[in-house]
């Protein structure tokens, strides 16, 4: 759901590929055929980089502990709600007025909770900002590096929902980039 292993990091990269898409179509009128293009997975390299399984490892940890304090929640909002429907008939309506709201405020306070740590703006997806924004940015240092090298015009990103029809391996700078991180794979991979 909200902590899915690759999402976060495949719409962060879907967004950064559209804005280069958007940044690419005045250019299109340019002929193509003097075009030299390339393309990456970056799904892939991340995969290949020490760096980024440790920084799922960190999230994942952070995530289960956040998961458990919200089962702990969970245990709360439901042994004052058996309490509640136990003794339901001893108490008078003032005390049930209460008592409901004490219900609704342990509920509330789970809310909260699960916004806090896991909503658009929460603390999972901040430290995940934080801890992936160095490797994105060594990626992408690391495919400039081998684009200019290599000559291409540009170079496109396999991973997420930018799609490629068709591409020439020839065109496949994955290994090229590893190698620029420094990172040495079998050159059978894509």
């Amino acid at each position: 759901m909200f902590y899915k292993k690759n999402a976060s990091c495949q719409t962060i990269w879907l967004r950064f590929s559209v804005l280069v898409l958007i940044w690419l179509v005045p250019f299109a009128a340019t002929t193509a055929q003097d075009q030299k293009l390339g393309y990456v997975n970056t799904d892939k390299i991340l995969q290949e980089m020490p760096e980024y399984e440790g920084v799922q490892k960190t999230l994942q940890k952070l995530s289960q502990e956040w998961r458990n304090h919200l089962k702990e929640l969970d245990k709360e909002i439901e042994n004052m709600r058996k309490e509640f429907e136990a003794k339901e008939i001893l108490f008078t309506e003032e005390v049930r007025k209460q008592k409901k709201q004490q219900i609704q405020a342990k509920i509330n306070q789970r809310e909260n909770y699960l916004d806090q740590k896991f909503g658009s703006d929460g603390d999972y997806f901040q430290k995940q900002k934080e801890l992936l924004e160095p490797i994105q940015r060594k990626v992408m240092e690391a495919v400039n590096k081998v684009a200019q090298n290599k000559g291409f015009d540009y170079v496109f990103d396999r991973a997420g929902d930018v799609s490629i029809m068709y591409a020439r391996e020839q065109w496949n700078i994955n290994e090229d980039v590893l190698i620029e991180l420094g990172i040495n794979t079998d050159q059978d991979q894509n």
